[in-house]
């Protein structure tokens, strides 16, 4: 399937109900409105395909960008692809479940996802806390440094609150990945999700907040500790 046919068939598949809801959540025009899970036929009639993900992710198509994700292959591409690609990634959905998803999926996912941490820009750190959520929520324990996790645990509660709230998320969804997916260091990330606590996510003048502790301890209840998900992409 070439390059106009899958945008065509993209288009096809948009809702108006669904691009109102991806742009109220920062995507911009050009935007189909295509449900992730209305992408999935479309995806096993292509398989992989990485010039044409290249092709898709190009457009700034945000349903395209998503898609690029889905057809990419991860083996393929280097350090400056995945460079490439968090430069057009003008949002976090793109940023942490398009780019850092592919990321996770790579051999070369923790030397990137530590560079975009120590980044001063709020999109490539979050992307580099997101892509070691969805590594270790993944991959066997043993393929991480004990030593190098805690040290992250570390970095996220001395910054978490003064970060910014794409990046406090992202740390949050990291306490929350390390206690229940990676034992090692499971009674270690409880602690420092205790001392965290509730952290504020400001949006104008409204404040939310969230707390690793509470979605640690309802996972903890179910008896899934150690939990690892087969698949990163869908």
């Amino acid at each position: 399937m070439d390059f106009e046919t899958v945008m065509q068939e993209l288009e096809a598949l948009g809702k108006e109900r669904q691009k109102k809801m991806y742009m109220s959540n920062g995507a911009r025009e050009p935007v189909f409105g295509v449900a992730t899970g209305a992408m999935k036929p479309l995806a096993k009639q292509i398989k992989l395909n990485q010039p044409l993900a290249e092709q898709l992710y190009a457009t700034g198509n945000y349903d395209a960008m998503y898609f690029a994700g889905i057809i990419a292959e991860p083996l393929r591409m280097t350090e400056a692809d995945f460079e490439r690609w968090m430069d057009g990634a003008y949002f976090y959905m793109l940023s942490d479940y398009v780019v850092a998803v592919t990321l996770a999926e790579a051999d070369i996912a923790q030397e990137v996802a530590d560079r975009w941490i120590a980044s001063d820009e709020e999109l490539r750190r979050s992307a580099g806390w997101s892509c070691y959520c969805w590594l270790l929520g993944s991959r066997k324990d043993s393929e991480f440094s004990e030593s190098k996790i805690a040290d992250l645990l570390d970095l996220a509660e001395r910054t978490i609150h003064d970060a910014p709230n794409r990046v406090k998320s992202a740390m949050n969804n990291f306490l929350y990945t390390v206690a229940t997916s990676y034992v090692p260091l499971h009674e270690k990330a409880v602690a420092t999700a205790e001392a965290v606590g509730p952290v504020e996510l400001k949006k104008d003048t409204k404040s939310s907040f969230i707390h690793a502790t509470e979605n640690i301890r309802k996972f903890t209840e179910k008896g899934k500790l150690g939990f690892k998900r087969k698949y990163v992409r869908c």
